[in-house]
């Protein structure tokens, strides 16, 4: 993530622009690994698989305003895998909907609800 924007955040809601080669575009910029897409901003997010992530994840969810966020999409990578039940379980304790799908498939609903203003989020895993 350009480093302008300050450790890996970029404020305000983005459409993602294009996916893939371990990376994203969006907000005029590109950034090679995971983001976590919030209505308050981008997050870079570690690199790794959904266990690896889902602490950061959740952490920087509670941040939200209750309401903020209508459903998380997560992007699980180049196809679906699993929710971690511990991950799951938090999110429906925080009375977060959530859809998991593969990134290229999060990344496009994401941008497709975005534009229907909708309060949406989405983890994304970076892919090749």
């Amino acid at each position: 993530m350009d480093r302008a924007a300050g450790d890996g955040f970029l404020p305000g809601q983005h459409a993602i622009d294009a996916y893939g080669n371990g990376g994203f575009r969006f907000g005029d910029m590109s950034h090679k690994g995971s983001i976590l897409a919030l209505p308050t901003g981008v997050h870079e997010i570690a690199q790794g698989g959904l266990d690896a992530i889902a602490e950061a994840v959740l952490t920087l969810l509670k941040t939200q305003p209750r309401g903020s966020i209508e459903i998380l999409l997560i992007g699980a990578g180049a196809q679906f895998a699993p929710l971690p039940k511990a991950f799951a379980f938090a999110l429906q304790e925080a009375r977060i909907s959530f859809e998991v799908m593969g990134t290229g498939a999060a990344a496009r609903t994401y941008n497709i609800l975005l534009g229907e203003r909708r309060r949406v989020a989405a983890v994304l895993i970076a892919v090749a």
